[in-house]
Parts: C-alpha cells; structure tokens; sequence
C-alpha cells in the first residue's frame, strides 16, 4: 500500500484530498505547512508528495529538495495557485514529478499519482529483472520425472496461487531457489517482482537493511532513504535462502513482518504496510537448530505451512540421464558445438556418481566437458579426466570408534548420544582449526558450512580463543 504526504496550508483542500485519496487505498498524512513537512519527511518514508508552493516557514521548492535528497525514489507532485512558468521549469528541473496549478480536478490528481506509482513500480521491476536475467545466466533449469520429483511438481502447482509460506529444505544444489521460482510463476503474482537474498552472505550488520530498508542518517553511510527488498517484492515473492544463518535478532523482525504484513525501515518510526509472500529455504534441519537455540521455534512453525524436502540426486538416479542430456543441449548450443550425445557408458558413469554437490555439481561437470569436447560424442575417457573418484566421502572414511564416533552397538548401559555428539562436533572443530592453521575462514570450508555457523559453534563450545586466526 503506498503511503502519501499531502502538504497545504489550506484546510479545506488538505482535507479533501486526505479524504479523496484514503478512500483510493491509499495511506495518507497531511501537514499543514512546509515546516511540518521537512519534519515528517525526515523520518518517514513516502511514496509520493503532494505539495503546495506558496507555504508558511518553508515552501513547496524545498519540501521538493529535501524529498528528494532524503530518498530520490520518492515521487513529488506540486500543486499551486500561483502558476508560474518559471516556477514550474524550476521545479521540474530539481525533480518534481508533475506540476498541476489550481483550482484542479479531484480525477485529475488521483489519475497523475497512478501514473507516477506505476512509473515508480516498473523501475523496481526493471532493476529486478536485470537481477534475473543475471542470475538466469548460471541457473539450472529444473526437471525431473521421478516419482519424487513428481510429487514436488503436484505440490507446487497445488500451492502456488495460495499465499502461504513456504519451506523448501534440502541439501546444496538440489535446486531450492528453482521449486521458489516455480511456485512464483505459477501464482497469481507472477507479474510483479521475485527478490531473493541468500541470508548467509550478507554481513549481519547490514543485513537488516537489506530486507527492511533505511532512513537517511540511520548509520554511517546511509545518505539517503533506501527501500529494502519487502518493499521492493510488494505484491510479489520474497525467497529468504539459506534462512538458518539469519540472527536470533533479526528472526523476531521477520516474524513480526510475516505476522502483521508491515516493516519498519532502520532508523525509521512508522510501520508500511506490504503484501508479500515469503519462501524460505535451507540445507539444515531447522527442527535440530530449534531444539538447539539456534533458530526461533515460532518463526520456524510461521515458515513451516508448507514444506517442500527435495531428494538429493542420488536418490533420485532416473532423472540423471534427462538432466545430462538435457545440459548438453544447453551447452552446446552456448558452445556452439555439435554434440550429438553420451556414449552409453559415459552415461552409465554419470548415472552411478554419487553426485554429493547434487545438480549444480552434474550441470558444472558436463558445461567442462562440452566445452574441451572436440568430436561428436561425450565417451567415458572424457569424463574420466573431469570427475573426481568415486571416493567415500570424509566422513565414510573414518573408522568406527575414532574421532568420537563408535559402532552402532549400543551397549547395555546405554550411551549419551547428545554428549557423543557434542564430543565429536567440538573434536572436528579443533581439528579443522588446526589443519588450517588456525584460519577459521579456511577450517569452515574445510567442514563445508559457512563462516558463520562455523563461529557460532566455536562460541557454543566456548572455543573462540582455542586457536587464534581470522
């Protein structure tokens, strides 16, 4: 819903047109003079701002400054009695919008603030839309037709025009961003904007920011009013990935939002309301990082309406030979080369991988492989040289018993599996500490989880000084 300022030192018109335009949907705040509305525009974000010229303790030009200094998103319409052509290239020239002299008609006003919203909206979409087309460039496009794969299918087309949210859980590169966009393309919202951020690769500091906006001053650097991605998905999807990584602190604010369908830019004091719907992804389980703190028990039952679990691709090996191939069309037509096929048993090979980066890893493979490909056909010496050995992975090499771990034999006097756990996990931190000699940025890819979580672990387990590093 776009929030409006009307500014006129007239009564009688300030309230007619709050009237007027509240009855069009819209938010409106009025103020009877420039002063009052330097002061409003300061500290809340406005969508648009109707505004007289000749006012008491400031005029129309300098609301028009300072709207526009404080956030040149906002769209300002000015409306006088004193009609001057010198007035009006003035103002145009500084920003405004429109300019509409008096006495003017009530259709003409709620026609002109339609216009400049859509204005507003399609530049967001654009800004989107080159996002896409960017991001598109790498994707993966997402096929299947396993019965698991199947079974997802029926469910997004079930669940997409509703507007409840969505948990997609599963592991790295199993296409989770992909099952988002789908239920986005399938809904009623398909023509207003898909924004993702994935929550662990923002710094926690400006992370709020991101997703709720800022106004001018608010910390150091913001220099002017910035909408964050709620306002700029209104009336279409916010996919939040990688959700577990987001900060106890932060999980409050968005759980307020899903609640209420309002935010509150930093810095700011007025709520906006938005219509969005939220889908939220991750490769943990969520119910583990509850029953460990680590995560909001009901921010994960606000998120949880709908779950969607995508199967990693090893177990779902009938959908390897249609994603190879299907990748080798693609590339070869990127390459521009003719690449008729796989030899049969290159595509035994692929179909018996483990694939533990899933499909990202299968689409990164074959991309290689066409493009140092220089016959007609993909044979097995050719994917030899490409894919790493079909090794167990770290954790399949570790013998029963060591690094905390022991056989599956519960004794009779049973064991503590939560200490065992807690052993363990703390062992494989010193060691993976210790391996890279104490670069915490190094020892979290070495245990392939992010940065964050791996710090987070190293305070859980009062460990953050074991080892010195970054």
């Amino acid at each position: 819903m776009a929030r409006l300022l009307v500014v006129d030192d007239e009564e009688s018109q300030r309230t007619l047109m709050e009237i007027t335009l509240r009855k069009e949907g819209y938010q409106v705040d009025t103020a009877a003079d420039g002063g009052q509305a330097l002061e409003l525009i300061r500290t809340v974000p406005y969508d648009v701002v109707l505004t007289d010229i000749k006012m008491p303790r400031a005029d129309g030009i300098e609301v028009l400054k300072t709207a526009k200094e404080v956030s040149p998103e906002t769209v300002v319409i000015m409306i006088t009695a004193y009609a001057s052509h010198e007035t009006a290239v003035e103002a145009m020239k500084l920003g405004a919008k429109d300019y509409i002299p008096k006495p003017f008609k009530v259709v003409e006003i709620k026609a002109k603030i339609r216009s400049a919203l859509e204005e507003r909206a399609l530049r967001a979409e654009n800004r989107v839309l080159r996002q896409e087309i960017s991001q598109r460039a790498g994707s993966r496009d997402f096929v299947g037709k396993s019965p698991g794969m199947q079974k997802i299918f029926e469910l997004i087309e079930k669940v997409a025009e509703g507007r409840s949210t969505v948990l997609i859980s599963g592991e790295s590169g199993t296409g989770k961003e992909l099952v988002a966009r789908a239920i986005h393309a399938g809904s009623g919202r398909k023509d207003r904007p898909f924004v993702g951020i994935n929550c662990g690769a923002v710094p926690e500091n400006l992370l709020e920011s991101e997703l709720f906006g800022h106004m001018k001053g608010s910390f150091t650097g913001a220099v002017a009013n910035k909408d964050g991605l709620f306002e700029v998905a209104d009336g279409g999807t916010l996919f939040l990935d990688e959700i577990a990584e987001m900060p106890l602190t932060l999980q409050v604010k968005i759980l307020r939002a899903i609640q209420t369908r309002e935010i509150t830019p930093v810095g700011g004091t007025v709520p906006k309301v938005v219509d969005v719907r939220i889908i939220a992804a991750t490769n943990r389980d969520l119910e583990a990082e509850v029953a460990g703190g680590r995560f909001r028990e009901d921010l994960f039952y606000r998120l949880n309406v709908i779950p969607i679990h995508l199967p990693p691709l090893r177990e779902r090996a009938d959908d390897i030979p249609l994603l190879a191939n299907h990748f080798l069309a693609r590339y070869s037509r990127e390459y521009r080369k003719k690449i008729e096929r796989f030899s049969d048993s290159a595509m035994e090979r692929l179909a018996g991988a483990k694939w533990r980066g899933n499909v990202r890893e299968l689409e990164n493979l074959i991309e290689r492989a066409v493009a140092l490909c220089d016959g007609a056909l993909i044979t097995t010496e050719r994917l030899a040289d490409l894919m790493p050995a079909d090794r167990p992975s770290s954790m399949d090499q570790l013998p029963l018993g060591q690094a905390g771990f022991a056989a599956c034999d519960v004794p009779d006097e049973g064991v503590d599996l939560d200490g065992l756990i807690e052993k363990t996990e703390k062992e494989f931190l010193l060691a993976a500490l210790k391996k890279a000699n104490g670069s915490k940025t190094e020892a979290a890819r070495l245990l392939k989880m992010t940065f964050r979580s791996f710090r987070h672990r190293l305070q859980k387990y009062h460990l953050r000084g074991a080892v010195e590093g970054d």
